[in-house]
């Protein structure tokens, strides 16, 4: 029996992993001298855009486990960067929520992803961003449970 093998040139999956990769190399770059990694920014990010979460919907928004979630979290308390209260309101989750230190730290951070995404998008025309919004939002779909 014959394997049909992949070909690297024309396989989406793999020039979807090398774009990824591209991208996480080009993120990098630009939190590193912010005192950021990724996981970090992303953390801020979810946390601006959806205030009061938990541990495990940080850490499920960011793709890490739980446990690096939690380790994050509480260098980011201990630096001023987030606050969590002592008691859980119900259940055991603590909801996790931006300071004003936090904040400003997610603007720079912002701006400077944002600066790698115009990068990233610039060749493509507005309908093709469009397009491929679509095409990645079918891909997940179609691989998630």
């Amino acid at each position: 029996m014959t394997q049909e093998r992949i070909d690297l040139d024309t396989s989406l999956g793999y020039l979807l992993k090398e774009a990824a990769s591209a991208l996480r190399a080009s993120m990098e770059d630009v939190l590193r001298p912010l005192g950021m990694t990724i996981t970090h920014y992303s953390c801020l990010e979810l946390l601006a855009q959806r205030p009061g979460l938990s541990n495990s919907d940080l850490a499920r928004g960011a793709f890490v486990t739980r446990q690096s979630m939690n380790v994050l979290l509480q260098a980011l308390e201990s630096d001023g960067i987030v606050e969590r209260s002592a008691t859980p309101p119900s259940g055991k989750a603590l909801p996790t929520r931006l300071t004003p230190k936090g904040r400003r730290s997610l603007e720079a951070a912002s701006a400077a992803v944002r600066e790698v995404e115009r990068r990233m998008l610039s060749g493509m025309t507005d309908v093709e961003q469009q397009a491929a919004r679509h095409a990645l939002r079918s891909m997940v779909s179609a691989l998630r449970p």
